[in-house]
C-alpha cells in the first residue's frame, strides 16, 4: 500500500501529467455524460420532463464556490507556492496552504449554513416564480442537501492546488470521478423512494468521498495543518490581493449561468433540462482539451517565470497554445456535425432541441478551451486583474445579449450569446497580450495557425460525408447503434485530420506519428 501511494505521489513530467491528466478527465467526463443519460432516463418521460429543479438547486451553491473558493485553488495560489519551492522553503509552502484553508472554509460554513437555512431565497433568484410548487419545493430541498458542498470542494480544491505545485497530479485527477460515481448510484438507489431529491444525497455523498480521497494524496509529502492565519506575512496578503479579481472572475461565469437558467425557466417547460444537457456536451471537449492541458501545464509555465526565462515561457505557451488549437478544430467539427447523434445519446430519445442548441454551441467549444491557456498566460505572470475587467465587459454583453436573442429566437439566443462572448473574450484578450509582448505571436506562429485551418477544410469534407454515409435513424436508440455510428464517422475524420496535418508538416502532429510509427512497426517476439 505505502509502494502504491509514494508511486501515486511521484512527480512527473508535463507529457505523463498531461496524459494522465486527459485520461482521468476522460473517465470523469463520461461518467460525467452517463450521469447525465441516466438522470434523463430516470426522471424524464417522453414531453414529461421533470429534471429542471434538479438543475436549478445546483447555480446559487455553484456560484458561491467559484466566487469565493475557486479562484484560489490554483492561478491565484499556485505561483506562490512555485516560488517558494524553487527556493526549498517548505515551511511557508505548508503554512500559506494552512492560512488559506482556513480563511476560505472559515467562509464557506458561512455560505453553507446560509444555504440551509434560506434556500428558498435563493432558488428564487435562480427560478423566480416560472416553476411550479412541486418543482420549486425539490429545488429548495436539493439545495439545502449540498449546502455544505461548496466547503468540501473548497478544501479538496486547495489541497489538490497543493499536490500540483509538487507536479503530483494522481489524486487531484481521479478524485472528481467519485463524485459523479455516487450520483450516478443515487439515481438507482432513491429513485423509487425519494424521486429527484436522491440526486441531492448523492451530490453530498460524493463530495465527501472526493475529500477523503485527495486527503490521501497528502500522504508522503510531509505536510502539516497548522490552526492559524498568516494575516502578517506579505506573499499571503499578495494571494489575498490577486483573490478577489480572479474569484470574481470565476464568478462571473457562474452569473452567466445563472442568467441563462433563469430566462431558460421563462421558456416552455424543459428548456432548463434541454439547454444543461447541451451544455454539457460542449463542456466536454473544453475540459478534456483545454482545461487537462493547460493545467498540466501551468506549473512549468510557473516554474520558467521563477527562473527568470521569459523566453522559454514564451515558447513554452506557444507550443501548448498551438497543440490545443490543433487538437480542438477536429473535435468541435465533429462535434457540429454529430451533434445529433450526440444529443440522441444523452437524452436516450430523439430531441431535436439539444442538437440544435448544440450546434450553436461550437464557437464556444473553440474559443473557451482557447481561453483556458490563454487565461493562464496573464495568472503565470501574477495577474489576475486583466482577465478580470475582460471579464466584466463579457459578462455584461452576454446578459445583454441572453436577454435579447432569448426573446428572438429562444433557448437557441442563450446559444449564440455564448459562442459570441467566448470569441469576444479571447481576441481581446490576445490583444492585450501583443502589446505587452510584441514578440509573442510571431509569423511563424501565424503560419502554423493558418496551416491548421487549411486542414481543417478537408476535416470537415470528412465529417459531412461521413454523417451522410452513416445517417441518423428515427429508430435508432442505445449506446451500442448510437456509439458505432459515432465511432465510424469519428475515425475516419481524425484520420484525415492527422494525415493531411503530416503532409502540411505541422509541428503537431509528428508526436501522434511518432507514437503510431511505433505501434505499427514494434517487432513482434515469436513464441519459442
Amino acid at each position: 500500500m505505502n509502494r502504491w501511494l509514494t508511486r501515486a505521489n511521484r512527480r512527473i513530467s508535463l507529457p505523463n501529467a498531461a496524459a494522465l491528466l486527459i485520461a482521468a478527465s476522460l473517465i470523469g467526463l463520461i461518467l460525467g455524460f452517463v450521469r447525465t443519460q441516466i438522470i434523463n432516463g430516470s426522471f424524464n418521460y417522453g414531453t414529461n420532463v421533470t429534471t429542471d429543479p434538479y438543475f436549478a438547486a445546483f447555480k446559487i451553491p455553484d456560484f458561491f464556490f467559484y466566487t469565493i473558493a475557486a479562484g484560489a485553488l490554483g492561478v491565484a495560489f499556485m505561483p506562490f507556492l512555485t516560488d517558494r519551492l524553487q527556493k526549498g522553503d517548505r515551511k511557508t509552502v505548508w503554512h500559506l496552504t494552512s492560512s488559506l484553508l482556513n480563511l476560505l472554509s472559515g467562509l464557506m460554513v458561512i455560505v453553507g449554513f446560509a444555504l440551509l437555512l434560506f434556500p428558498g431565497f435563493f432558488i428564487r433568484i435562480v427560478i423566480g416564480h416560472n416553476l411550479g410548487p412541486h418543482e420549486t419545493h425539490q429545488a429548495i430541498v436539493i439545495m439545502r442537501l449540498i449546502a455544505f458542498n461548496p466547503l468540501l470542494f473548497t478544501i479538496s480544491g486547495i489541497l489538490s492546488a497543493l499536490q500540483q505545485t509538487f507536479g503530483r497530479f494522481f489524486f487531484y485527477a481521479l478524485a472528481p470521478i467519485l463524485y459523479n460515481g455516487s450520483i450516478i448510484a443515487s439515481a438507482y438507489i432513491f429513485r423509487a423512494h425519494l424521486g429527484l431529491v436522491g440526486l441531492g444525497i448523492g451530490a453530498l455523498a460524493g463530495a465527501i468521498l472526493q475529500l477523503l480521497f485527495v486527503l490521501l494524496g497528502l500522504v508522503g509529502m510531509g505536510y502539516r495543518w497548522t490552526p492559524s492565519i498568516a494575516w502578517r506575512s506579505e506573499e499571503f496578503k499578495q494571494i489575498l490581493r490577486n483573490l478577489p479579481p480572479r474569484s470574481i472572475d470565476q464568478g462571473i461565469d457562474s452569473i452567466n449561468s445563472i442568467v441563462e437558467t433563469n430566462r431558460a425557466s421563462t421558456l416552455p417547460s424543459g428548456s432548463i433540462t434541454f439547454y444543461e444537457n447541451a451544455y454539457t456536451l460542449h463542456l466536454a471537449p473544453i475540459l478534456l482539451i483545454g482545461t487537462t492541458i493547460a493545467t498540466a501545464a501551468f506549473p512549468r509555465l510557473n516554474e520558467r517565470l521563477s527562473q527568470g526565462r521569459p523566453d522559454l515561457f514564451r515558447r513554452d505557451f506557444l507550443r501548448v497554445f498551438r497543440a490545443i488549437f490543433w487538437i480542438i478544430l477536429p473535435v468541435a467539427i465533429i462535434t457540429f456535425f454529430a451533434r445529433a447523434y450526440l444529443a440522441r445519446l444523452i437524452y436516450k430519445s430523439p430531441e431535436p432541441t439539444i442538437a440544435l442548441v448544440l450546434g450553436f454551441l461550437v464557437g464556444a467549444v473553440v474559443f473557451r478551451t482557447l481561453y483556458a491557456i490563454i487565461s493562464r498566460y496573464f495568472y503565470s505572470q501574477k495577474d489576475t486583474r486583466t482577465p478580470l475587467y475582460v471579464s466584466l465587459f463579457t459578462i455584461a454583453l452576454n446578459i445583454f445579449l441572453a436577454f435579447t436573442l432569448s426573446h428572438i429566437y429562444g433557448i437557441v439566443g442563450l446559444a449564440i450569446a455564448q459562442s459570441i462572448v467566448a470569441t469576444v473574450e479571447v481576441f481581446i484578450l490576445m490583444i492585450i497580450m501583443v502589446w505587452r509582448d510584441h514578440q509573442i505571436f510571431t509569423p511563424e506562429f501565424w503560419s502554423d495557425i493558418t496551416r491548421s485551418l487549411s486542414v481543417t477544410g478537408f476535416t470537415a469534407v470528412t465529417a459531412y460525408t461521413m454523417v451522410k454515409i452513416v445517417p441518423l435513424y428515427a429508430t435508432d436508440r442505445g449506446f451500442i447503434t448510437l456509439g458505432s455510428k459515432l465511432v465510424l464517422i469519428v475515425i475516419p475524420t481524425l484520420a484525415v485530420h492527422v494525415a493531411i496535418s503530416w503532409l502540411f508538416s505541422l509541428e503537431e502532429v509528428q508526436p501522434v506519428i511518432d507514437k503510431l510509427k511505433k505501434i505499427i512497426f514494434r517487432p513482434v517476439r515469436a513464441i519459442e
